[in-house]
């Protein structure tokens, strides 16, 4: 098995230009999770010069679709979410900063 890269985030770009189709990485630090309606909502603050709730400079979004909790669990299963529903927004997100 390939060896993975550890990742620090947020993400530079001198980081990202270091990365190659089919690397492993391995990344420590937060990972945002936002779906459709998140990315409407900040696109709409951002356009409407409203301060955002979190920096997004360096940032990275799993687009994912979590499930409830089972009785006893504080989360869910979280799997990915389809990135089609994002697209209208990912330029705008990424003008913002997004990585």
């Amino acid at each position: 098995m390939a060896e993975s890269k550890p990742i620090s985030l947020p993400l530079t770009d001198e980081v990202i230009d270091g990365l190659r189709i089919g690397d492993h990485v391995e990344f420590s630090g937060v990972i945002y999770t936002a779906r459709d309606a998140a990315h409407k909502r900040i696109v709409a603050m951002a356009d409407a010069g409203e301060a955002l709730p979190l920096d997004l400079r360096g940032q990275v979004i799993y687009y994912v679709g979590p499930t409830p909790p089972r009785e006893g669990q504080v989360i869910g299963s979280a799997g990915p979410t389809t990135a089609m529903r994002l697209d209208p927004y990912t330029p705008r997100m990424l003008e913002l900063g997004v990585k």
